[in-house]
């Protein structure tokens, strides 16, 4: 008999999904923190190298034309324009998809929280998401390591100075087997490094918020006053789990413009599907976007944490095999 109508979470991890959004929604409602919502079909879509964006012809436009729609990555965009529009602190959760392969951690279909603080950076912004996994999880108050800390002590590197020879030499001593490592560039290459020997081990006993990422990760992060080697951002390790990523939001328009556009020659030069700049995530910019931080969770990966499931098809209804 087919049994694959069934969902592949327990009916206890369906319930404690339902008491996990509860939590989630209250924690919001005592900060006065209010709920958006905002769409999943777009026409824009990001144009980050690392992301892939599911898409749909769209044949009934008010104008006649067909027009090429996007399942939304992240709900950034749209929550930004929002934010211009002086809606004030918000939240999100919604669904989210990635052209991604099925995995432990990932669904191409998954749910996501994303919040945003006028008048906050990324350092009281990791205050208030420290909060919140306290009260999810029940942890005790996270690390919180630099960038530049981490390979430190892990590698004995500085990824900030360190040359592409010596990042070449130390994947091969590290046994990371990279067929024609010469091609990838630094960033890559530190990826690959912070991949397979850090993630793993930080975060075990509680979370670890890591900040201080090279510039050239900054993605929609404002550049460190401090030092313009490194991007006001951060990101949430817990039990091997990557959790949140979060920003120190850029508001100038016409450098997210610059940074827009090197994606979009990086995706030419790599032979990946080529999208144009979100033009109306742009105008949004133009007339101003408030100071704030802001920060996107993955909920289904939290629920895992918080069940002590080992796989996301746990804590998921119908994962994509059985949607």
């Amino acid at each position: 008999m087919n049994q694959s109508w069934k969902p592949t979470a327990t009916l206890a991890n369906i319930h404690a999904r339902a008491e996990l959004l509860h939590s989630i929604r209250q924690f919001f409602a005592d900060r006065e923190v209010i709920e958006v919502e905002t769409p999943l079909l777009s026409n824009g879509t990001v144009t980050d190298v690392h992301l892939a964006a599911f898409s749909t012809q769209f044949n009934y436009a008010k104008d006649g034309t067909d027009k090429t729609l996007y399942l939304q990555t992240s709900p950034e965009y749209a929550m930004k324009r929002l934010l211009c529009a002086e809606v004030g602190p918000c939240y999100q959760i919604g669904k989210a998809f990635r052209h991604e392969g099925e995995g432990r951690w990932h669904n191409p279909e998954f749910t996501m929280l994303e919040w945003y603080r006028p008048g906050f950076d990324h350092h009281r912004l990791m205050d208030e998401m420290d909060d919140l996994l306290t009260l999810i999880l029940g942890v005790s108050q996270a690390q919180r390591k630099s960038y530049q800390q981490v390979f430190a002590e892990t590698l004995g590197i500085d990824p900030l100075t360190v040359s592409i020879e010596s990042l070449q030499q130390t994947l091969c001593e590290q046994h990371i087997d990279v067929h024609g490592n010469d091609v990838l560039d630094k960033d890559a290459m530190l990826q690959l490094l912070f991949s397979y020997k850090i993630e793993p081990i930080i975060g075990q006993e509680e979370p670890c918020f890591v900040y201080g990422f090279p510039a050239s990760q900054a993605a929609l992060a404002k550049l460190s006053q401090n030092d313009r080697r490194v991007a006001d951002r951060f990101e949430v390790y817990f039990k091997g789990i990557e959790l949140a990523n979060g920003f120190n939001e850029l508001g100038d328009a016409q450098e997210q413009r610059r940074r827009f556009d090197n994606d979009i020659e990086q995706r030419k030069s790599l032979g990946l599907p080529v999208v144009e700049s979100d033009e109306r995530f742009l105008a949004a910019l133009e007339c101003g976007l408030p100071p704030c931080a802001g920060v996107a969770l993955g909920v289904d990966r939290l629920l895992m944490l918080k069940t002590g499931a080992n796989h996301i098809d746990q804590v998921i209804s119908f994962p994509v095999s059985r949607a």
